[in-house]
């Protein structure tokens, strides 16, 4: 097997002070999004409009990170999966049926028009 050498990430990979880029901005949106679907008290209530640094977004990932994890904790019962609903199909697989024989096509007699 082939070993592929993976580069340290460099020092200035990660700056707190730097804004942030469009792809953070969109996936903060995204977690928020999840953080809604956790109960009220959970919530971290931050505003992330106001997230304008690396840092601060590092921060609020963490804490709905955390906050998610807890309520998935395996101490806690989990959702009971929706029931689908399924339907019996009373059909059976149709018996072979004896191919319609080709009939050889029927000529037509050529009419010559009259001239008038």
């Amino acid at each position: 097997m082939v070993v592929i050498r993976v580069p340290k990430t460099p020092a200035n990979a990660m700056n707190p002070n730097r804004p942030i880029s469009k792809l953070l901005r969109n996936q903060i949106e995204h977690l928020q999004e999840a953080e809604f679907r956790l109960p009220a008290d959970k919530q971290t209530n931050i505003y992330i409009n106001a997230i304008k640094t690396e840092g601060e977004a590092a921060e609020y990932i963490r804490q709905v990170t955390e906050r998610i994890h807890s309520a998935a904790a395996p101490g806690k019962p989990k959702r009971k999966p929706a029931k689908t609903k399924t339907f019996k199909i009373a059909a059976s697989a149709a018996s072979k049926r004896k191919g319609k024989t080709k009939s050889k096509p029927k000529s037509r007699a050529k009419t010559k028009k009259k001239k008038r």
